[in-house]
């Protein structure tokens, strides 16, 4: 294990933004990691996991605790199953799955950060959510200070959601383990209506494996949602909003909002979420509120490629960042009712 003192955080982050960590570990074995964990927990001292810090927002002050850096390795195809290492980079290992011939997270081609960040947030892009492969995820369980395996159906995964992400402090994933489809070198049917339009297929078809992925990424780069360090369109976490989900009578108090605002002709995106519940998108919601792509004149602003998108220019800091977070949640609340969640994890600060 490597182990630093007031070491930098904002480097191991997709945003380059926060202060030190008083102490900060790299373990590069599942049982470095759990000796960190146990290590940190027998002692007291707060205790802060990072991946590939895709979805970090950590504070101006850093962290005053110990910071564990996972970078774990291990990529396992057998036949159709396939096992990653917590710290295998993701977008990598999407790569290799399609190289192979394997049906089932191609379209999450592009997404930053490590394998064993995508159960505790149910990662998902055009179509497809690791819930739909993931057969099981190996964790260390902090309260009862054990190695676990929990199965898929007592992962309680929703929408960008999932019983490790409710319960933060009681699992460390180690593992992911996934179930993959062997369809011929063709993708798993085509569900986004966007990517299917730009592969000209309908939904439901199927494509080729790289086409689907390449397509993806293409996509995925034309939103500044694909890592670059010379474009600052990508200094982000990618979506720093949840597309929010509204019951009936809050879809109707939406509704009347938007006529009242836009006109009776304008219908907001809509998609059925369950339960007589409706998903509609935030990228809309902060557009229509007058956030438009570019929009900000500090060092924080949102991407000129996706009002999604929070950025930074280059020399901001976190509290710019949560400035302009702030005026985009009021902004959408004042204009349609509905209160916009932040999708990254805060850090010693919060919205």
């Amino acid at each position: 294990m490597q182990e630093l003192h007031d070491a930098p955080l904002a480097p191991l982050t997709t945003f380059r933004l926060g202060g030190p960590a008083t102490r900060l570990i790299t373990a590069t074995t599942d049982a470095e990691v759990i000796a960190a964990v146990r290590e940190a927990d027998d002692s007291g001292t707060p205790l802060l996991l990072i991946g590939g810090g895709s979805n970090l927002v950590i504070g101006d002050k850093g962290f005053a605790g110990t910071a564990l850096r996972i970078a774990t390795t291990g990529f396992r195809l057998d036949g159709t199953k396939l096992e990653l290492a917590a710290g295998e980079v993701w977008t990598d290992a999407v790569a290799r799955t399609v190289e192979a011939g394997l049906a089932g997270i191609e379209c999450l081609a592009g997404i930053p950060g490590s394998a064993g960040a995508t159960p505790i947030q149910n990662v998902g892009a055009y179509g497809q959510e690791v819930s739909s492969t993931i057969t099981e995820v190996i964790a260390y369980d902090r309260k009862t200070h054990e190695t676990v395996t929990i199965p898929n159906a007592e992962c309680a995964f929703s929408y960008r959601h999932s019983r490790f992400k409710a319960d933060p402090e009681r699992y460390v994933v180690l593992r992911v383990r996934f179930e993959l489809e062997d369809a011929d070198g063709l993708s798993a049917p085509v569900k986004y209506a966007e990517t299917a339009r730009v592969l000209g297929v309908e939904p439901g078809d199927r494509v080729p494996l790289a086409a689907a992925r390449e397509t993806v990424l293409k996509l995925r780069s034309g939103k500044g949602m694909v890592l670059d360090p010379e474009d600052h369109d990508t200094w982000s976490a990618g979506s720093f909003f949840t597309n929010p989900i509204l019951t009936e009578a809050e879809c109707a108090a939406f509704h009347a909002r938007v006529r009242e605002r836009l006109g009776a002709d304008v219908m907001p995106p809509a998609y059925p979420a369950g339960d007589g519940r409706t998903k509609t998108s935030a990228a809309w919601l902060i557009d229509k509120s007058g956030f438009i792509k570019g929009y900000g004149s500090g060092p924080a602003r949102i991407s000129t490629k996706h009002t999604l998108a929070l950025t930074n220019r280059g020399e901001a800091t976190t509290e710019d960042l949560l400035a302009l977070a702030r005026e985009v949640v009021a902004g959408v609340r004042e204009a349609f009712g509905i209160t916009l969640v932040n999708e990254p994890v805060t850090v010693g600060v919060e919205l």
